[in-house]
């Protein structure tokens, strides 16, 4: 269920615009998450989709809405043009998103005046503007009135950061905290296959019987929220409905009970894959290995039923790194803990290594640290890519929850090789930690050291 803006604390940014103009995919690219996606599960409505980010130290969230017909020429769905108009009555900045690979038309034209009566400030971007060549385009749209408008890519990402730049410099000041994220619990929320053990874990944990149980895969069948303190900490945690493969679900009962487990994933701060240590890793782990990593979540992987395991496994030194090579990569940030989830072994340890993968996930690190860890890489790292001498200049953290890195360069993201990015990943892993979160670079072209400002 959506949180109306009233109960939020930072600015709320609201994507509009008609149907298949890449709204889903400027939400995912810039709040660096996969939240907006369509899972082919039959019979349910797409809602409002909202997501928590930071950029340039300003907080805010963005809702992305379903596509407008406000003419009714193609059948929108259910409730689309209400879901949006909540969002625009939310929102403190309304980005509307055209494609510039059309010409406009008279919805264009309609959604600019509907949001124009709201009497909130608008933005025009206008999209898969995906070369400089294209740029043209953009003026087909200034007849839309005086708003700030800009050429952009939501899928290449060209002029995205500039975008954020833009939103940012707009937003109103942020309403004040009332004690901070440290009064807030951390949301956990367990995964895996059915009958893996995720509410005999969730029982250990509460210490009663909060979950059914039972030896048949598929008992829970839904996403439930429990409160709990441990250790002197405040927690929530989900129990989720198992994740089968795509063939084996089966009712509608169990395939909405699926969607709110993906779903879960996205509400979460911290996700716990439960793997089945007599088993090990399947199909259904590494898909949903791949949904938290995707989402940016902080994750811990539990082995359970470790007393179960093959003797191999239990005399595996790096347990953790063949679980994820198994899971094909995917959670390499993530730490592993093996427990019983039954007898209630090694709780204390998934529980310390749940604090700090949250804490990491939204650590900020000082620029003036970064840019000195920035000289040594640079230095020791590689220099010359097809012939040309890379330059990194500057790098800032520009966002938390996961955190994200601007690195100020030569060269565009789409020119910078991905073993690079591996490298200077690595290092800032060496150098400052974040364990147990994925972290985000984005490499931003600059001809000069001397245009990149320095505040």
């Amino acid at each position: 269920m959506p949180v109306s803006n009233k109960k939020r604390s930072v600015p709320l940014v609201a994507i509009v615009g008609r149907p298949n103009v890449g709204k889903s995919t400027l939400f995912n690219r810039i709040t660096g998450t996969d939240k907006a996606i369509v899972e082919s599960v039959p019979g349910v409505t797409r809602d409002r989709i909202y997501s928590d980010m930071n950029w340039n130290g300003r907080n805010f969230s963005v809702v992305d809405t379903a596509g407008l017909e406000p003419l009714g020429r193609d059948a929108a769905p259910p409730g689309a043009k209400e879901q949006a108009a909540i969002a625009i009555e939310e929102a403190d900045l309304i980005v509307m998103l055209t494609n510039g690979m059309e010409n406009p038309v008279p919805e264009d034209i309609e959604i600019m005046r509907m949001l124009r009566k709201s009497g909130k400030e608008v933005f025009c971007f206008v999209n898969k503007i995906d070369h400089e060549k294209h740029e043209k385009f953009v003026d087909n749209f200034h007849f839309l009135g005086e708003v700030k408008m800009r050429g952009i890519s939501a899928l290449h990402g060209r002029n995205t950061y500039e975008l954020l730049d833009d939103i940012t410099a707009a937003l109103p000041p942020a309403k004040a905290e009332k004690n901070g994220a440290a009064d807030e619990p951390i949301r956990i929320a367990v995964l895996g296959k059915p009958n893996v053990g995720k509410s005999t874990l969730v029982n250990t944990i509460l210490q009663k019987e909060r979950m059914i149980t039972s030896p048949v895969p598929g008992t829970t069948r839904d996403s439930v929220d429990v409160p709990f303190e441990y250790g002197g900490g405040k927690y929530v945690i989900t129990d989720t409905a198992g994740v089968r493969r795509r063939a084996k679900i089966g009712g509608s009962v169990e395939r909405l009970g699926t969607l709110k487990a993906i779903r879960s994933i996205a509400a979460c701060d911290v996700a716990v894959l439960m793997i089945d240590a007599s088993e090990g890793p399947s199909r259904q782990d590494t898909r949903l290995a791949g949904l938290i990593e995707d989402r940016g979540k902080s994750a811990i992987i539990a082995l359970n039923k470790w007393d179960l395991a093959p003797q191999a496994a239990r005399e595996t030194k790096d347990i953790g790194r063949k679980t994820v090579q198994r899971l094909g990569g995917a959670l390499y940030f993530s730490k592993t803990v093996t427990i019983s989830a039954l007898e209630g072994k090694k709780i204390n340890r998934l529980f310390d290594c749940v604090t700090k993968a949250h804490k990491w996930h939204r650590e900020k690190i000082p620029t003036r640290k970064l840019n000195d860890f920035l000289k040594r890489a640079v230095k020791g790292g590689p220099s010359v890519f097809r012939g040309r001498e890379f330059k990194a200049y500057y790098i800032s953290q520009v966002r938390v929850e996961p955190p994200g890195f601007v690195i100020f360069t030569n060269a565009t993201s789409m020119a910078v090789p991905a073993n690079y990015s591996k490298y200077i990943e690595h290092g800032i892993r060496k150098e400052f930690g974040f364990e147990g979160t994925p972290i985000r670079l984005f490499f931003r072209k600059r001809e000069n050291k001397d245009v990149v400002k320095r505040g």
